[in-house]
């Protein structure tokens, strides 16, 4: 299935009904007055978060959403009936644009929330608004106003508690494979993820979180080269970022690592500074000592001290060690949030 995180649409809300001019006609009521009602209120237009839906793609081949307008007034003081409001299902991690005036109108998390979009029409006034003393037979009335009308954009940043970064074919689809029930497809190419992949991790009986693996990046990712800097963005709602590494391309893993850094800085201050952890992959490659040497050398050569983690995706070597530490790592934000 295509992946499609980006569409621009047309909304538009409700037209109000227009008001209706009437005289009460009834038989020895010679002086019935003015009994027009009101225009009916038209629909708004309401963006909802939907956590079955992970991409935008059924927005792609319809762009086009028209809230129903108000009735007209009738007879009677009879106001006419209110438009139907449009519900537009959108993925959670949707954030919705202006794109006239590039202002950002919602970020939708959460489910079953409506945002309303565009706002429906008032309807017009009827003739017997206007009754008064002075003018007992109005014979005015006003249309319905027009509902809101917007471009949107909408782009998709996937919710998911931890983010897979790294070079390509560095072996991030098979430790999601590994750890959830997610079948990204694997092979021995570079750039063999094309789109973002979402895997629920059961680390524990009653500890659950999301992985997502996004494209492989490059150098020069931050400012368009490569498949990746499209899919930056989805690592920007990750709590934690796993940068997996093959540890089998010893001379240049230090580059990599560097090049990888420099991308997330340059893309957002924010992203770089969210924790980050190695996690040195293909580690059965090589006897236990040739990693921790390879693992020392790499370490040494960044000046890095922060944690690090020796794993095989193919063999789940070190696999359930990381996944525990992770639970326990969200299990200790949720409990500073509370």
């Amino acid at each position: 299935m295509k992946f499609i995180d980006e569409v621009h649409i047309e909304v538009i809300a409700g037209s109000g009904g227009r008001g209706c001019m009437s005289f009460r006609r009834e038989k020895y009521i010679p002086f019935g007055g003015p009994d027009g009602g009101n225009g009916g209120k038209g629909g708004s237009l309401y963006l909802l978060g939907d956590r079955s839906l992970n991409n935008l793609l059924e927005l792609r081949n319809k762009r086009f959403f028209r809230a129903e307008s108000g009735m007209r007034g009738s007879p009677k003081l009879c106001h006419g009936k209110y438009g139907v409001d449009l519900i537009v299902r959108v993925p959670l991690g949707t954030k919705v644009f202006d794109a006239d005036t590039d202002e950002c109108i919602a970020d939708i998390t959460a489910q079953d929330k409506p945002i309303c979009v565009v706002a429906g029409g008032d309807g017009g006034y009827g003739n017997a608004h206007y009754k008064s003393s002075t003018n007992r037979a109005p014979r005015r009335t006003t249309t319905g106003f027009p509902g809101e009308e917007r471009t949107l954009r909408l782009e998709l940043s996937v919710l998911a508690d931890v983010g897979l970064l790294g070079m390509p074919n560095a072996g991030k689809s098979t430790l999601l494979r590994a750890v959830s029930h997610a079948t990204p497809k694997v092979a021995d190419y570079p750039f063999t993820t094309l789109r973002p992949h979402l895997g629920v991790v059961q680390a524990d009986v009653d500890c659950v979180f999301t992985m997502a693996d996004i494209p492989g990046l490059i150098a020069g990712a931050a400012e368009g080269v490569g498949l990746g800097v499209r899919f930056l963005k989805h690592l920007s709602r990750c709590r934690v970022l796993l940068h997996i590494v093959d540890i089998t391309e010893m001379e240049v893993v230090p580059d990599h690592i560097r090049q990888i850094e420099k991308e997330l800085s340059d893309y957002s201050d924010i992203l770089a500074e969210k924790p980050c952890w190695l996690v040195f992959n293909k580690c059965d490659a090589m006897s236990e000592e040739e990693a921790q040497a390879t693992i020392d050398m790499v370490c040494e050569a960044l000046d890095y001290q922060g944690v690090y983690y020796a794993i095989s995706g193919v063999s789940r070597q070190g696999v359930q060690t990381l996944i525990r530490d992770i639970a326990s790592l969200l299990e200790s934000v949720d409990a500073d949030l509370d």
